[in-house]
């Protein structure tokens, strides 16, 4: 019993060490946060496109010159900058994980850019579709305001999650410089399961909106 007792304690000890959980379990609560969140996201973002698709094909001669319309060339690039800023987290957390904390301030540094460049690219768009009388129109039962309601909703909402995800990314870089990752980089690969998310959610809007 003594000796059964003294395991116990030990056992207890090593899962729990004055009260906290152990380095592991703290990173896979934080994870299973993480995906969580990410689950709820992909509910939002999949009644978008399933609204998205019955409208294609209930309306396909307004998406075919809403296709003729929209600037591919501009999205290709900006789609381009998004996946080489998934690149650039990825580096940044294997240069952590390496221990080269300012190798790591660099790449999520460019992956922040790469946000910034995208909204930047977003806002071009934006702008030229507006010219072209493409508007969020809830009033207006015209043909380009009824695509605009389809079109704007999700790409506006993923280009909310790509602003979030440079702030994020400002943060990590923020918290790195102080050493906050240094011994866990646990912060990072959260940062980096979000950023993934959005290009992944790009990647299917870019295939549905623009080229489908």
């Amino acid at each position: 019993m003594a000796e059964l007792t003294a395991d116990s304690l030990h056992a207890a000890a090593a899962h729990n060490d004055h009260g906290h959980i152990s380095e592991e379990e703290h990173n896979n609560n934080m994870k299973l946060g993480v995906w969580l969140y990410l689950a709820s996201e992909i509910v939002i973002f999949s009644i978008m496109i399933v609204g998205y698709i019955i409208f294609r094909i209930n309306e396909k001669d307004i998406v075919a010159q809403a296709h003729d319309e929209l600037g591919v060339a501009l999205v290709t690039a900006n789609t381009f900058v998004l996946l080489a800023s998934s690149f650039f987290m990825v580096m940044g957390l294997r240069a952590m994980q390496q221990g080269n904390r300012n190798g790591m301030l660099r790449w999520i540094g460019l992956t922040a850019l790469g946000g910034i460049v995208f909204l930047g690219g977003q806002y071009i768009e934006y702008s030229e579709l507006a010219h072209l009388g493409i508007v969020l129109g809830f009033d207006d039962a015209s043909a380009w305001s009824t695509f605009g309601m389809r079109f704007y909703a999700p790409t506006f909402f993923h280009g909310a999650h790509v602003f979030v995800g440079v702030l994020w990314a400002l943060e990590v870089m923020r918290r790195g410089a102080k050493g906050r990752y240094d011994n866990n980089p646990i912060g990072i690969e959260m940062f980096g399961l979000y950023w993934h998310f959005v290009d992944v959610v790009w990647i299917m809007l870019f295939t549905l909106i623009y080229l489908v």
